[in-house]
């Protein structure tokens, strides 16, 4: 969805009322008030927009993400919601919920990320989630924070590949009528993620050979982002913060500018929140202090060796 970035980054971090000298926060209080903050982050949410979702002030929800708030659990309910998460989410870990998530969390506890990863495949596959397509190889989907170059890369790999091109953002446009951001105004982030997992869905069904730009924000949905992987090789575009921003500036979008110190933590925080996903993919190709040719040519070559074909 382009990820709230512009948004995002017009966002200062204010609002917060001072801690008195010498307080010390409560640890339970400061450990959620992380857990807020890193999936707003992931989720490429200004502090205002979740605020106005959950229908609570901006200082209050800036209170419970500093550690000095004890909001009341209807209002943890209703942040819970702003942030699509359940509530058990947000406060603690939902692996405490019986006794089958706790021996299973045992299991996993202290493995590494390649350990789970094995692991989510094959549970994927015994679960009869994992699709073996035998197209994926053929399917590149590029990811990553806007200004990345996804649209700009992938329409450069698609007619080097003479496949064709889709950008997502536009085929959920279509699907939905409208624009991405009155798709927001309009519905609601939820309604958003019905139509972005729909346009996907599409894209995979309709072609075996193509290149497919994803929306920044599509990592802050497991389930479709299962299906990504799934069925398509994935790439992650990825590049400094700076240059996202430059970028960004540089397609004529100087909003994210207005502030742009506070802009600058706000979009660190987005891209340290979405990593950990972005990572999951196949592929990754680093654009930062690349020309645009020398990007395409990392990119093409990465491409071309995952799809068997020659450089």
């Amino acid at each position: 969805m382009n990820e709230h970035v512009d948004a995002v980054l017009a966002t200062a971090p204010e609002g917060a009322a001072p801690v008195a000298p010498g307080e010390v926060k409560n640890p339970l209080l400061v450990a959620l008030g992380e857990r807020v903050r890193n999936l707003r982050a992931q989720r490429g949410l200004t502090r205002k927009a979740v605020a106005i979702a959950a229908e609570v002030s901006e200082r209050h929800l800036a209170n419970l993400e500093y550690g000095i708030g004890n909001a009341s659990i209807l209002v943890l309910q209703q942040v819970a919601g702003a942030l699509h998460c359940s509530l058990a989410e947000l406060v603690g870990d939902v692996t405490t919920s019986s006794p089958e998530w706790l021996l299973i969390r045992e299991l996993l506890e202290h493995r590494s990320e390649a350990d789970l990863r094995r692991v989510r495949v094959a549970l994927g596959e015994l679960l009869g989630t994992a699709s073996v397509d035998p197209a994926r190889h053929r399917r590149i989907a590029l990811v990553g924070l806007r200004g990345a170059g996804k649209s700009t890369l992938g329409q450069m790999l698609a007619d080097d590949l003479e496949v064709p091109f889709v950008e997502l953002s536009r085929e959920i446009e279509k699907l939905a009528g409208c624009s991405v951001r009155e798709i927001h105004d309009l519905y609601g982030t939820n309604a958003y993620r019905r139509y972005e997992r729909r346009a996907l869905e599409e894209a995979i069904q309709i072609y075996s050979e193509v290149v497919i730009a994803t929306p920044g924000g599509i990592v802050s949905d497991p389930a479709t982002f299962n299906e990504l992987l799934a069925h398509c090789t994935t790439v992650w575009l990825q590049a400094a913060p700076e240059e996202h921003m430059g970028r960004v500036a540089a397609q004529g979008d100087t909003r994210p500018m207005a502030a742009s110190r506070e802009a600058m933590d706000d979009l660190r925080r987005i891209l340290n929140g979405r990593a950990a996903f972005y990572s999951k993919a196949d592929l990754t190709v680093d654009t930062s202090r690349q020309t645009l040719p020398q990007s395409f040519q990392s990119l093409r070559a990465a491409a071309r060796q995952a799809m068997g074909l020659k450089a």
